[in-house]
């Protein structure tokens, strides 16, 4: 006799594709358009994506959960690039993957000394791709840029608390349309600018 079935179908594995899905249910909030379009380039709709999402969100609070490197690893492969990051008097290392639907930028997780904890996890431009040049208000569209080159354009800017784990914020002054400086708050989800609005 053969083993009894539960009935349900084994659960498929979670792919780079369920991966950009939890990354744009992030950013739906801010930019539902833009989210929309991306989507439609995976082929995938927002019960898809809310799908993904749920699965993402039940494997990283599941009481046996691997440790986030490893579970990026299994999910995304092996890193495409390596890099020695020095946070103070550390030396961590970045894992970088690609991202297809953001072909110039790469999905970094930020380790910790001991190699299996995750410091930080987010987007950043690809070492071999330009960025963005940022000078004015205008040139800071939803998607256009990462944290670390809003900072880098328009020093010095002060991170702000983030409203969930994602999420960063930047307050920084600007220069609008007339040269005039603006004090803004920049919005990031997952590393990727989504909102700036001006104090």
């Amino acid at each position: 006799m053969g083993s009894m079935s539960s009935g349900k179908p084994p659960a498929s594995p979670f792919t780079v594709h369920d991966f950009q899905l939890v990354l744009l249910r992030r950013m739906a909030d801010h930019n539902p358009d833009l989210v929309a379009d991306a989507r439609q380039t995976l082929g995938a709709s927002i019960a898809d994506m809310r799908e993904a999402n749920k699965r993402w969100q039940a494997m990283v609070r599941s009481p046996r959960a691997r440790a986030a490197a490893s579970r990026y690893r299994s999910i995304l492969g092996a890193p495409e690039t390596v890099l020695t990051r020095k946070i103070g008097d550390l030396e961590c290392e970045a894992w970088l993957w690609p991202v297809p639907l953001w072909p110039t930028l790469r999905f970094e997780a930020l380790l910790a000394p001991n190699g299996s904890t995750v410091w930080n996890e987010w987007l950043v431009r690809s070492p071999d791709a330009e960025g963005p040049e940022l000078r004015t208000l205008e040139d800071l569209t939803p998607w256009s840029c990462t944290v670390d080159e809003a900072a880098r354009a328009f020093p010095p800017a002060r991170p702000l608390e983030g409203t969930a784990p994602t999420r960063w914020g930047l307050t920084f002054t600007a220069p609008d349309g007339t040269g005039a400086g603006r004090e803004v708050v920049a919005e990031f989800t997952w590393g990727l600018l989504q909102r700036v609005t001006v104090r």
